[in-house]
């Protein structure tokens, strides 16, 4: 069976109503198991991307300024598509974790990519997937190349993280059962640092 790799961008999963549309093109395909997703976009005209909103909580970080309202109001978009979803999870531990960073200086590359971070979680939890964090797979050498017999080394050896189950996704359609099958090294590099995905299928 072919295997196929999909990317949505951030007004593809600005709310949640996008993210039902996501939902039906992904399962509509069996072979579309790898899912990479992005930062929530723009729901309308003056609408600001959580991007940015996170650029401008680590700008007032950095200048050792409180970012507690600005954040609430990242937590307010998140909770609200989980919400409105109507899955069973919290983001509140990656929350305290990110605004624990930024109080850290853990550098705006870091900010700008909790976007698609957190959004893949909410992604991968809807459609029934399970959530694969880049960060502990990929691996690069000495020279800043991609290393990619480690990183393939990484991903054949792992197993599935966070199954969930799709009784907790009622509005879209039942989940395919691919054929397992080992990682394919089809990954995209562009954005490597800051992209997530999600893997099915997988044992």
């Amino acid at each position: 069976m072919d295997t196929k790799v999909v990317k949505f961008g951030g007004s593809s999963l600005a709310d949640a109503g996008q993210f039902k549309k996501v939902a039906d093109i992904v399962l509509a395909d069996p072979a579309r198991r790898f899912v990479v997703a992005s930062a929530p976009g723009k729901r309308f005209s003056g609408d600001i991307k959580v991007t940015d909103m996170l650029y401008g909580c680590y700008d007032l970080a950095v200048k050792g300024e409180s970012f507690d309202k600005e954040f609430a109001a990242i937590e307010e978009r998140f909770d609200g598509i989980i919400s409105e979803l109507g899955i069973d999870l919290s983001l509140e531990t990656e929350f305290a974790n990110i605004k624990n960073a930024f109080a850290h200086r853990a550098g705006r590359d870091y900010a700008a990519s909790r976007g698609e971070y957190l959004n893949s979680i909410v992604l991968a939890k809807y459609l029934g997937y399970d959530f694969v964090d880049p960060a502990g797979y990929i691996r690069f050498d000495e020279k800043g190349s991609f290393d990619l017999e480690t990183t393939r080394s990484l991903l054949l050896l792992s197993t599935p993280l966070s199954p969930v189950s799709t009784a907790q996704c009622p509005t879209t359609p039942s989940r395919p059962s691919p054929e397992a099958a080992p990682m394919l090294q089809v990954l995209s590099l562009q954005m490597l640092s800051t992209l997530f995905f999600m893997r099915t299928g997988l044992t």
